[in-house]
């Protein structure tokens, strides 16, 4: 039954690249955001409330 399951060295370090990778992607992500320039997260807050443009206005008869 256990003849099947194969484990190797490789799949391993499959894992631990991925986890590596993972990690580094979400350590530069979360060190970026901490490094922002107050300016900008202010700038960022404000985003979903204040639109630079009037919104196009949706015909539903067109």
């Amino acid at each position: 039954m256990f003849k099947r399951l194969i484990l190797e060295d490789s799949s391993t370090l499959y894992v631990i690249i991925a986890f590596v990778t993972a990690a580094t992607i979400f350590m530069t992500i979360t060190w970026r955001a901490v490094r922002m320039p107050r300016a900008q997260v202010e700038k960022f807050a404000q985003l979903p409330f204040a639109p630079d443009s009037p919104l196009p206005r949706h015909d539903p008869h067109a």
